[in-house]
């Protein structure tokens, strides 16, 4: 829903600097896509807040941002929506807080009067927001639990700035240095993405998700988690009973998220998940609901003739698009709006996704967060071989590993390669599931900068995350570190870029705080039997066709090295053996040309060439421009 940005001053005592004032203007300006609506700025002493706005809930004048509470001395900018603002309201008004508008957003500055820190406590909704208290001179900055929306700062030579992207931050002030942090970057090739709270610039950082940040003017960003995934024994009851609760929480999180002043929608892909959203949308919905899909037209197992079937079976009013995508186009694009690297070419689905979907709506519901609540992805299924080999007793393990490598080094190579690892404990495993170039591959790519930076972040973090889970099972556990790291830094980050390039806000049912604490509590037998999502299927079941319902997981069928051997041939080799690339020394070029040579034979992967392509245009595009 908008786009925020923001100053403060390092004296309480000076007025912002008309630099910062300056600074301000331009990252909104940076920012206009998320908020192509309007623009307001508002300072006060050592403040600045700015907001673009996208109108959807109460349009009128009264509701533009910054928004101020009764005496003008609390200001709040929000990016997002929050659900419950009806019953916040009532509780404020009860408390003789008086409201001007009928946004969502201005419970924030209420709340921020008169609880400071705690006002993001309990509120159920997707949110990244700023509040500044003139009378206290504290100014709050917070993500809502899951993430869903971004939220940058930096430290200046004057104070401290912060950003709704990236891209925005670190163009509004030219004559601050910017410079790569290696070790983020180093991450990046492991992960295809930067994890929180790092950002591939020194000096740049994220806040997490689920963490607010109370600062003075001067004073240092010290983030405090005030929300977690709930752990403990995992709940009780028969697979009915579960699937009825999930179904309620379900049925509720739809209900709020179609609360809109603006034409509303779904993405609709033929999964499980996003049919089962559309699904709920139709039961609650006076009026059909609008559907979008898209396919490529050489991706093998297109999903729109499952989209079909739901779009029938519910009479919604369906678009879809066949895409031809101008792919050197599309990345640059890509690269400007990602702001740092990123990898998930599902990216380029996304975009071209929520560009069809904003001709016709301003919102859309989806179907995300269904993997990472209910254990949807298939890499699940090695990770359970790995909870039997921790089971069995230490002297036959070996035996157990001996055997599995046998298997896999004959008909699976991806097996192999998990087996390999099966001693070194879960993090090391999982880090084989999802990593990208593992460390035996950066030994051989990597030159002196990069071997220097590397750290074994990656690993450690799963460590931390799987340890402080405690979650009811095995399964649980690797659930919350996907929750924690993979859909905040990858899913959500993803569909947010994408989408706010057109102006789209995207809701998603599966991350309501009530769903996701029931999912977080569930018992292994409910996330998996012989495939995942197994309380999903089972509590929708009668919703969707059978098709769907039984069918195995499928990602968009992306046809990513089509697109390397055709549209994108001579650009990725052109910027990855050129001089540029040479001469930042990062990779070895042999090493480089020997990746392009294995996908040629078809030996190689699509996704590593892909990975450095938008890594060196991220170099381009922000660094080398900068002289960085």
């Amino acid at each position: 829903m908008c786009g925020i940005a923001g100053f403060l001053g390092a004296r309480r005592d000076e007025p912002a600097h008309p630099d910062d004032v300056a600074a301000v203007r331009r990252m909104c300006d940076a920012l206009r896509h998320r908020g192509p609506d309007a623009e307001g700025i508002w300072s006060s002493g050592p403040c600045v807040l700015g907001h673009r706005r996208l109108s959807i809930i109460d349009l009128s004048e009264e509701a533009r941002q910054p928004i101020l509470n009764e005496d003008g001395q609390v200001a709040a900018v929000v990016n997002g929506e929050l659900y419950d603002f009806a019953e916040l309201r009532r509780d404020l008004e009860a408390r003789g807080h008086r409201f001007r508008s009928g946004s969502d957003s201005e419970v924030v500055v209420h709340r921020y009067e008169d609880l400071g820190e705690r006002a993001v406590d309990a509120v159920r909704g997707m949110f990244a927001l700023a509040a500044y208290d003139a009378r206290r001179g504290t100014l709050l900055l917070a993500r809502d639990p899951a993430g869903k929306k971004p939220l940058f700062y930096r430290r200046t030579a004057r104070g401290l700035a912060f950003a709704s992207e990236v891209h925005a931050l670190v163009t509004a002030f030219p004559e601050e240095p910017l410079v790569p942090d290696l070790g983020a970057i180093d991450e990046y090739l492991t992960l295809m993405y930067v994890p929180s709270p790092k950002t591939a610039y020194r000096g740049v950082f994220k806040l997490p998700a689920a963490h607010v940040a109370e600062v003075s003017p001067g004073g240092e960003v010290v983030p405090r988690r005030y929300w977690h995934r709930p752990r403990g024994e995992a709940l009780g009851g028969t697979t009915e009973v579960l699937a009825t609760e999930l179904r309620a929480r379900m049925t509720e999180a739809v209900r709020k998220r179609l609360v809109s002043d603006v034409p509303l929608g779904a993405f609709l892909s033929g999964g499980v998940d996003s049919s089962t959203v559309v699904a709920l949308m139709a039961g609650l919905s006076p009026r059909p609901v609008k559907t979008f899909s898209i396919g490529f037209p050489h991706a093998g197992d297109s999903e729109l003739h499952y989209a079909r079937m739901v779009a029938k079976r519910y009479r919604t009013e369906h678009h879809e698009l066949v895409v031809s995508p101008d792919m050197t186009r599309v990345v640059e694009d890509l690269v400007g709006h990602y702001g740092e690297p990123f990898a998930d070419s599902s990216a380029v689905a996304t975009w071209y996704l929520a560009a069809m979907t904003r001709e016709h709506v301003t919102v859309a519901l989806s179907g995300d967060a269904s993997d990472e609540n209910f254990a949807g992805y298939k890499r699940y299924n090695p990770a359970r071989i790995g909870h039997l080999h921790d089971a069995l007793a230490p002297r036959y393990r070996p035996l157990f590993r001996g055997a599995l490598l046998g298997v896999g080094r004959a008909f699976y190579p991806y097996l192999a390669r998990f087996a390999e690892r099966l001693g070194e404990g879960e993090a090391s495993r999982y880090q084989t599931l999802v990593g990208q170039f593992t460390p035996a591959e950066k030994d051989r790519l990597y030159l002196a900068p990069l071997r220097e930076a590397r750290g074994g972040d990656t690993l450690r973090r799963f460590e931390r995350v799987l340890r402080d889970a405690g979650g009811a099972s095995a399964m649980a556990r690797l659930l919350e570190l996907d929750f924690e790291t993979y859909l905040v830094d990858d899913i959500n980050v993803k569909v947010d870029i994408a989408a706010m390039a057109h102006g789209l806000e995207v809701r998603c049912p599966f991350l309501d705080t009530a769903v996701v604490e029931f999912a977080a509590r569930l018992p292994a037998h409910a996330l998996m039997r012989l495939r995942g999502k197994y309380l999903v299927r089972r509590a929708f079941r009668d919703l969707l066709p059978a098709a769907i319902v039984y069918r195995t997981k499928k990602g968009f069928a992306l046809p990513l090295a089509r697109w390397l051997r055709t549209d994108l041939r001579a650009m990725t080799r052109d910027v990855l053996l050129d001089r540029t690339a040479r001469e930042r020394g990062l990779f070895d070029p042999a090493e480089v040309q020997r990746l392009f040579e294995d996908f040629d034979r078809g030996r190689g992967d699509a996704d590593r060439l892909w990975t450095l392509l938008m890594l060196e245009l991220w170099f381009r595009r922000f660094l080398d421009r900068r002289g960085g």
